[in-house]
C-alpha cells in the first residue's frame, strides 16, 4: 500500500510541474506576451537573460520527457504489460513468452516526442526495434521457431496411434468458425483469415499468416477517387491475443473439457501406445514433409522447418545441428520474437475497437477449437471397440498449444484417477496439432493472399 501511495504522489508531484511548465509559457489573463521583451532587455549583470535561458531550456528539456507526452492510452498498455510480467512471474503462465512480450509491450509505449525524428519508435524507419520488426513483418521469426520445435518434438505417440492424428484436425474447427465470425462482423476475408488462425492455439503461425495478410501493406481495393486502400496492421493485436490464450491454456480448457465430458468418460484408460522404431522415427519427417507440402504448399516454411528440425534430433548424426535449434537459437529468436511483438502494441495502433474483437473471436475460437477436439473423441468412441476407446479428455489436446494443453489433459486426467496417466496419449493430436493449424494457414493463405 505505500509503494502505491509513493507512485500516486509521484505521478501528483510531475502532474503540478507539468502545469507549472505549460503555465509559464503562457501570457498571463489572456494579455500579450512579454516574455520574450523581458528575456532580451539589457541588463547590468545578465541575470534576467539567463534566467529566461534556463527557463526555456527546462521546457524543451521537459517536451522531450515522457511525462510530457503521455497519454491515457499508454497508460493503459504500460499497465498491461506489467500484467503480463506480474502473470508470468506469479504463476508462470508461459513465462519464456510472455515477459519478453510484458517487456515489449513497455518498450513500445514508453512516450516519446513523435515529430521529433528520434528513430526510436518500432514504426520509425531506422529504429533499431524497427529494423528487429523487419522478421515479424516478413515472417522470417515464425519457421525459425518451427525448426526448434521439430528439434524438441517426439512423434512417438502419434506415430503409434495414427487415429489420433484425427483429433488434431477436428481442433482446428476453431479456425474455420472464428473466419466465419470475423467476416460476419465486418472484417474484410484478408483479415478475417488472419484473425481465425488465432484458434489454432499457435502464436508462431498466427504471426506468420497474420504477417501475409493483415501487414498494413496488401492493397485490397480502391476507392472512389483511385487511391489504394490497404488492409489494416493487426499483426500486433492477433499476436497478443494467440499468445495470451496459449498462455490461458490451464484456465480456459479444463472448464469446456469437463462441460462435455461425463465422470465415466473421463475415466477410460487407453491402451498404452507401442514401442516406435527408429526407422519408423526418420521416416515420419521424411513422409510428412511431402505430404503435408503436397496438401498445402503455401505452408512450406512452417511445415519445411517443423520436420526438417524433427529429422535432425531423430536421424541420431546431426546431434549439434539439433541441439542448436532446440536449445539456443529458438531461445534467441523467442526473445527477439516477443520483445517485438510486444512492442507493436503502440497505444495509437493498438488501442481500436478492432482489436477488441480480435480478443473476443480469439477466446471464442479458443473455445470452440477445445469442444471440437473433446466432442469428435466422443464420436470416435461410438465406432471404436472398448479395448481401443478414446479418453475424450485427449481430444482437448488437439489444440497446437505444445506441451501445455497435454498438460492440462494430464492434471484432469488424474483428478479424476490418480493412477491414469494421459500425458504420452494427450501428446498424439497435441503434435497433430501443429501440423493441422499451419496447414490450416496455408489453406487460408492459398485462398486470401
Amino acid at each position: 500500500m505505500k509503494r502505491v501511495v509513493a507512485i500516486l504522489f509521484v505521478i501528483v508531484v510531475l502532474s503540478v510541474l507539468h502545469a507549472t511548465f505549460v503555465r509559464a509559457g503562457q501570457p498571463p489573463n489572456g494579455g500579450p506576451d512579454t516574455t520574450e521583451v523581458a528575456v532580451q532587455s539589457p541588463t547590468p549583470d545578465g541575470g534576467q537573460e539567463s534566467g529566461g535561458r534556463a527557463i526555456t531550456a527546462l521546457r524543451e528539456f521537459y517536451a522531450y520527457t515522457g511525462f510530457a507526452n503521455a497519454r491515457p492510452g499508454n497508460i493503459v498498455m504500460i499497465l498491461a504489460g506489467l500484467l503480463f510480467i506480474w502473470l508470468a512471474v506469479r504463476y508462470e503462465y508461459e513465462p519464456l513468452l510472455l515477459i519478453p512480450i510484458g517487456i515489449g509491450i513497455l518498450l513500445g509505449n514508453i512516450p516519446f516526442k513523435q515529430d521529433a525524428n528520434l528513430q526510436i519508435g518500432i514504426y520509425e524507419t531506422g529504429s533499431v526495434l524497427n529494423y528487429l520488426y523487419f522478421g515479424v513483418v516478413k515472417g522470417i521469426y515464425p519457421p525459425l521457431i518451427f525448426l526448434g520445435i521439430g528439434a524438441m518434438t517426439d512423434f512417438s505417440s502419434l506415430i503409434s496411434n495414427p487415429r489420433l492424428m484425427l483429433l488434431g484436425a477436428a481442433a482446428q474447427v476453431g479456425i474455420f468458425a472464428t473466419f466465419i465470425g470475423a467476416l460476419m462482423l465486418g472484417f474484410h476475408p484478408a483479415e478475417a483469415g488472419a484473425i481465425g488462425i488465432i484458434g489454432g492455439a499457435d502464436g508462431p503461425t498466427a504471426i506468420f499468416l497474420s504477417s501475409r495478410l493483415a501487414n498494413g501493406v496488401n492493397v485490397i481495393g480502391y476507392d472512389a477517387a483511385g487511391a489504394a486502400i490497404h488492409v489494416r496492421n493487426l499483426i500486433g493485436p492477433i499476436a497478443i491475443a494467440a499468445y495470451s490464450y496459449m498462455a490461458l491454456v490451464p484456465v480456459i480448457q479444463p472448464p469446456v473439457m469437463r462441460l462435455l465430458t461425463t465422470h465415466k468418460e473421463r475415466l477410460i484408460r487407453m491402451k498404452p501406445p507401442r514401442a516406435v522404431g527408429k526407422t519408423e522415427k526418420i521416416l515420419f519427417p521424411v513422409i510428412g514433409l511431402l505430404l503435408t507440402t503436397f496438401i498445402s504448399p503455401s505452408a512450406m516454411p512452417l511445415l519445411g522447418m517443423l520436420f526438417f528440425g524433427n529429422l535432425l534430433k531423430e536421424s541420431g548424426v546431426t546431434k549439434r545441428l539439433a541441439d542448436t535449434a532446440k536449445a539456443s537459437l529458438i531461445d534467441i529468436v523467442t526473445i527477439i520474437l516477443g520483445l517485438t511483438v510486444g512492442a507493436s502494441t503502440q497505444a495509437d495502433v493498438f488501442l481500436t475497437p478492432q482489436s477488441i474483437l480480435i480478443f473476443v473471436l480469439g477466446a471464442l475460437s479458443f473455445i470452440i477449437a477445445t469442444a471440437g477436439g473433446v466432442v469428435f473423441a466422443k464420436v470416435m468412441n461410438l465406432f471404436l471397440s472398448t479395448e481401443h476407446k478414446i479418453n475424450p479428455l485427449v481430444g482437448a489436446a488437439g489444440v497446437s498449444a505444445v506441451p501445455d494443453s497435454a498438460r492440462v489433459v494430464q492434471m484432469i486426467g488424474l483428478r479424476e484417477d490418480p493412477n491414469n496417466h494421459l500425458l504420452m496419449h494427450a501428446m498424439g493430436p497435441n503434435v497433430a496439432g501443429v501440423i493441422g493449424s499451419a496447414v490450416a494457414a496455408g489453406i487460408l493463405l492459398s485462398f486470401l493472399g
